[in-house]
């Protein structure tokens, strides 16, 4: 579904959300009592109020969030100083302090942990900027990578993201005023995105960090095998051939990380890996897992400037040998499995249990 105009995105769907936000506390006790009404119906303990308070949690997380940034535009003289150093500053801010709320609104009621293992982001190359490549799998994954840079790294992200994203207004509005680019994978020309990516990447200073997933969108088998056919359809056996031994990562796209590093060759490069979620790939999933009890592993690695290959051929090569080694960690690093059951008696018995 293509998304609506901005005046439409502003003047509509965000003071819709803040509205529904208040409609909904208001009722809060409504919705509970519905929610543990329906328990006994629906598979696991206490599901249903769970994601009841869950989704209000997050809608009043989006509504506050547009307060805020509703102040600041105000306070910035309507828009006329939203672009300056001084309010990227304030809306850095903002980002930390709401991601903070969501993390705790996570572990609260998700009893989501994060770990972090190997090379400190914020240490590894101290007063120069990074470029943060990612892999993308589970929901909420890039959430936690960003909360990861600002609130415990003191990093300032630049983010290449998908476009439907600004359905959520809280993050239309802000990563909008920050300097992020909001990309349509297909409908954007090779060109156009490099282009875009070079701009973005321009210009980092010492705390900044450009973050980019060079795979394009969450790990799926089916993703995977249509990623390998393109490889093979455009003549790229070789590669192709390395990517048939990745299980649980898609083949890097390497344009726009390439373009990242040649537009700011005095940055690092984090590599960050990550499992916990990995699972999580459907709505059904998600569903299924509610309340998560997850714990999730982050990995990064840091390769300094003067490492990065300069040679086409090279960088492939080198991008490759780094997406293997992400995917054997994922693999020596991965929770133990847990078969489905449609005995939905006996899981929602463990369940209970091991609360």
């Amino acid at each position: 579904m293509p998304l609506p105009p901005v005046w439409i995105r502003r003047l509509l769907i965000a003071p819709a959300v803040v509205l529904l936000a208040f409609a909904l506390v208001t009722t809060l006790p409504l919705w509970l009592l519905f929610g543990l009404v329906a328990s006994p119906l629906v598979p696991g303990h206490l599901r249903v109020p769970r994601l009841v308070l869950l989704g209000i949690l997050y809608l009043c997380w989006d509504a506050a969030a547009l307060i805020v940034l509703g102040v600041l535009w105000v306070w910035s003289g309507f828009g006329r100083n939203i672009r300056t150093a001084e309010f990227q500053l304030r809306h850095y801010q903002v980002t930390g302090s709401f991601l903070r709320v969501l993390f705790w609104i996570a572990r609260w009621a998700l009893h989501l942990t994060v770990d972090v293992v190997g090379t400190d982001p914020d240490t590894a190359v101290p007063g120069r900027p990074e470029i943060v490549v990612s892999r993308h799998a589970g929901p909420g994954d890039s959430f936690i990578l960003i909360h990861a840079l600002v609130n415990w790294f003191d990093r300032e992200p630049r983010i290449v993201l998908k476009a439907t994203l600004q359905w959520d207004p809280a993050i239309d509005v802000l990563l909008n005023r920050l300097p992020n680019r909001f990309i349509s994978p297909g409908r954007t020309g090779t060109t156009t995105l490099e282009q875009q990516i070079s701009e973005l990447a321009t210009g980092l200073d010492e705390n900044d960090a450009f973050v980019i997933f060079p795979e394009g969108g969450n790990f799926t088998p089916r993703r995977r095998t249509r990623a390998i056919a393109r490889l093979r359809d455009r003549g790229l056996a070789e590669v192709a051939d390395r990517a048939e031994h990745l299980r649980h990562v898609l083949p890097p796209k390497p344009g726009g990380l390439f373009t990242a590093i040649d537009a700011a060759p005095d940055a690092g490069v984090v590599f960050v890996a990550h499992t916990g979620l990995d699972r999580m790939v459907t709505v059904s999933d998600v569903w299924r897992e509610l309340p998560m009890d997850k714990r999730l592993l982050m990995r990064f690695w840091s390769v300094p400037p003067e490492e990065v290959p300069t040679e086409e051929e090279e960088r492939v090569a080198w991008l490759y040998d780094w997406w293997e080694r992400i995917d054997a960690w994922i693999d020596e690093n991965r929770p133990a499995f847990r078969p489905l059951s449609t005995d939905w008696t006996a899981r929602r018995n463990a369940t209970s249990a091991s609360e």
